[in-house]
């Protein structure tokens, strides 16, 4: 497996990743009547703000991360790549690549991206209560959390 920066012919594959696993990531915590698509949310969710690396095995793209200034802001596997090391993977680039102390955001009932952060050493700061981020109609809860940074 390949971590490499994000080019725009990667565009379908992360949109289907995306879908796929952001209904997953819903439905674990029981907003999925919230999921928009990829191409709804990334504009307005700045998906490209920042650095954006995808992770990549014989040609295919497995997943995706993004992250600026302090913050993980997206991280996606596809559904028949999760549990294989593809999130531990883009977890660790962001962390390294950003040298410094990341924050990200984890839904209540998303338990197995929670233990994947916790696994990386993130650490939980404080629950959040409020409304879904891109899609602010639906109220949302979950937790923060922060690394120390990378080497």
């Amino acid at each position: 497996m390949v971590i490499r920066p994000y080019v725009p012919a990667d565009w379908p594959q992360l949109c289907a990743i995306h879908d796929a696993a952001r209904q997953q990531e819903l439905q674990a915590s029981g907003l999925l009547d919230a999921f928009l698509t990829l191409e709804q949310t990334a504009h307005n969710e700045g998906l490209f703000d920042g650095t954006v690396l995808v992770a990549e095995r014989s040609g295919r793209v497995l997943g995706f991360v993004a992250f600026q200034d302090c913050e993980l802001t997206w991280l996606y596997v596809d559904p028949a790549a999760q549990r294989r090391g593809v999130g531990r993977a883009l977890v660790r680039a962001a962390v390294q690549a950003s040298r410094m102390p990341l924050e990200l955001d984890v839904l209540l009932g998303n338990d197995a991206a929670l233990a994947l952060y916790l696994a990386e050493g993130f650490q939980v700061v404080r629950r959040a209560d409020g409304r879904l981020v891109g899609n602010e109609a639906f109220a949302a809860s979950g937790f923060v959390l922060r690394h120390g940074g990378g080497a």
